[in-house]
């Protein structure tokens, strides 16, 4: 993609005719005498609820039994859930020390940029683009569509075409949301983070009340090796690490976090015990309520959890479900924009995608750039064969930015780091992901080599679009030509630096 120059608004009055710029001299009113920028609005408890709000999606209502089935036993799923969260914390506090010491929003591919230079990130800003990032947005924003249908529809089925048209409605809400305001992104990301807690307290509080009265029946050998496989282990982990991802979103808007080199760490810590601490007692709560074949025969969990304790109350979880889905959507979007935000400025997307509303202080075209793709996923798409092609490389990528966590240490010894982790906590988590890699070539070869193959193309990409940008004059008048009328339709300039 080409990176074009963008005919800067005029602060000065004179009128931009000539060019085919804003000819009322309309943006230069609005700017005249202003500052446009994205603020430092994300404070500690936004920051927060952009972790926990992100992290905890339909997963542990619908579905907690893939560690269940792999590890072979209670026990054994609980301290699968337990090591999970811990082993997450170490990759979340390394992403705090490259979040408070590279102070750029982006996420993973500023950190790969930093330590490994613009082809890496390029290739990790290209998979993220064409598939994996449309193709996550369209799962879990079908989980909503299906749950926010289910109470109208019970105890009949929804018809598919109903599922999409809400997934889409609630795809472009999300969309419309970032692109107003970010202020009331991050207010409404808190009240969506709060209501999943809520959802989840309405599991634990019960499930705790009837253990406490004795209910153990259900963890009766619940060690019993009997069932257990080694071979499922790391199968379980590979499930559990799936369920806790999410945790690195606040590292890509850390030019918008208040005190980042105190916020950071503060926001990832306290989010990770929060996230642990209900995913284990949520598993304790489903074990003291249902057997273990119950749960592994569930279609959802939470639904059946609710049936069997809470009577009529179960008709409320698939709503619970589908604010919990919105939440993760909406995170998972304020984030992400700022990724192609910044990979805009560093020369890897056209201009215009750093570039800010007028008005809202929104990065409006950063926003908006996986619409399309998403949608047209939605509608015609093989979208689960994409998410398994692609799944392997989050944790590729992952294991190569906490790599180069490693690699700075020694690059770059007297870069300033006001969080640092001990060295073992870095090469524990990148040893993890690089096994996880492993683990996906060995377990499914065919989908793997498919999904890195799709990730290799993002090389040729780079020397046609970035490497060698000489193009012919009619194709580049043309581009920007394109560029300035988005511009123009979008009411968006670049940022103040």
């Amino acid at each position: 993609l080409p990176r074009t120059t963008l005919v800067k608004v005029a602060l000065n009055g004179h009128s931009t005719t000539s060019t085919g710029m804003d000819p009322s001299g309309k943006l230069q009113d609005e700017l005249h005498g202003s500052k446009v920028e994205l603020g430092k609005k994300v404070t500690l408890l936004r920051g927060i609820s952009i972790i926990i709000g992100t992290i905890i999606g339909a997963g542990i209502f619908i579905s907690p039994k893939g560690i269940l089935r792999s590890s072979g036993s209670v026990g054994m799923s609980l301290i699968v859930w337990i090591a999970c969260g811990v082993l997450s914390l170490l990759g979340a506090l390394s992403y705090a020390e490259l979040g408070t010491s590279i102070t750029k929003s982006g996420g993973h591919y500023t950190y790969i940029m930093e330590a490994f230079g613009p082809k890496m990130a390029f290739i990790r800003l290209w998979s993220d683009l064409i598939a994996i990032r449309p193709a996550a947005m369209a799962v879990i924003s079908l989980a909503f569509g299906q749950y926010i249908l289910e109470p109208l529809f019970m105890p009949c089925g929804i018809p598919p075409m109903a599922v999409k048209l809400a997934t889409a409605t609630g795809i472009t809400s999300v969309m419309y949301l970032n692109s107003m305001s970010v202020t009331w992104t991050a207010r409404i990301q808190n009240i969506l983070t709060l209501s999943k807690l809520l959802a989840i307290a309405i599991i634990i509080v019960p499930g705790m009340y009837q253990l406490f009265k004795g209910e153990t029946q259900n963890f009766e050998d619940a060690f019993d090796l009997s069932k257990v496989q080694l071979s499922g282990i790391p199968l379980a982990f590979y499930s559990g690490m799936y369920a806790y991802a999410g945790w690195f979103y606040l590292n890509f808007v850390t030019e918008e976090v208040e005190h980042p080199e105190r916020t950071m760490p503060l926001a990832i810590c306290i989010s990770m015990a929060i996230v642990t601490s209900c995913y284990v007692l949520a598993n304790v709560s489903y074990y003291t309520v249902m057997t273990a074949e119950e749960l592994l025969s569930s279609e959802a969990v939470a639904v059946t959890f609710a049936e069997k304790l809470l009577g009529n109350f179960s008709r409320v979880v698939p709503l619970f479900v589908a604010m919990s889905c919105f939440g993760s959507m909406n995170g998972s979007l304020f984030a992400l924009s700022r990724m192609f935000f910044v990979a805009s400025r560093e020369g890897h997307l056209p201009e215009v995608f750093s570039m800010i509303h007028i008005r809202r202080h929104t990065p409006l075209a950063a926003v908006l750039i996986l619409y399309p793709m998403t949608i047209l996923l939605l509608f015609v798409g093989d979208i689960y064969s994409l998410l398994n092609f692609m799944s392997f490389l989050r944790w590729l990528f992952i294991g190569v930015v906490v790599l180069g966590l490693i690699y700075l240490r020694f690059k770059k010894p007297d870069l300033p780091r006001p969080f640092k982790v001990p060295l073992f906590i870095p090469v524990i988590f990148c040893l993890t992901c690089f096994f996880m890699v492993f683990l996906s070539l060995y377990s499914d070869p065919v989908n793997t080599g498919i999904g890195f193959a799709i990730c290799l193309t993002g090389l040729p990409a780079y020397y046609i679009f970035i490497y060698f940008s000489h193009r012919p004059k009619w194709l580049q008048k043309s581009l920007d030509s394109f560029y300035r009328s988005l511009q123009i339709v979008l009411e968006v300039v670049p940022a103040d630096q």
